[in-house]
């Protein structure tokens, strides 16, 4: 084994204190450098792992809250159709009451002109009597006099 090593020029006693050397460095890399990037990995994956749960809770919570709007949405335009439908049947009925208001209004004030002309006519009626009867009193007293001259 010695032939073979002298042959290829390698000395035992210093491929030993390579071997120890790559040894140590691989102790010191495992030590200060795997372990400390292992555990920042595995914080990152958690942290990852945490960030996905949450935006699929997130997701969760948006498809709730648009089902729950759309529900709402929902609910309003029924209850809108419901307004809709009470303030046509309030405008119906108002329409119907100031419609028979006015036609109340105008049978009073036809009634009311009724009153006036019949008013106005029996007092032109009487106006015209007394006329009648003076004009009557003043044709008997010329009368008269005309018998008696």
């Amino acid at each position: 084994m010695q032939q073979l090593l002298s042959a290829f020029g390698i000395d035992w006693r210093l491929l030993i204190a390579q071997a120890v050397n790559f040894g140590i460095v691989l102790v010191a890399l495992w030590y200060f450098l795997y372990k400390p990037v292992s555990a920042l990995l595995e914080k990152r994956r958690a942290l990852v792992e945490e960030s996905v749960r949450k935006a699929n809770e997130v997701d969760e919570r948006f498809s709730r809250a648009d089902a729950d709007v759309a529900g709402r949405l929902a609910q309003a335009d029924g209850e809108a159709a419901d307004i809709v439908a009470a303030a046509r049947t309030a405008a119906s009925r108002e329409k119907a009451r100031l419609y028979e208001e006015a036609e109340n209004r105008a049978a009073a004030i036809a009634r009311d002109a009724e009153a006036r002309a019949k008013e106005t006519a029996a007092r032109a009626r009487r106006e015209s009597e007394r006329d009648i009867a003076r004009l009557a009193l003043l044709a008997a007293a010329k009368v008269m006099q005309d018998r008696h001259a």
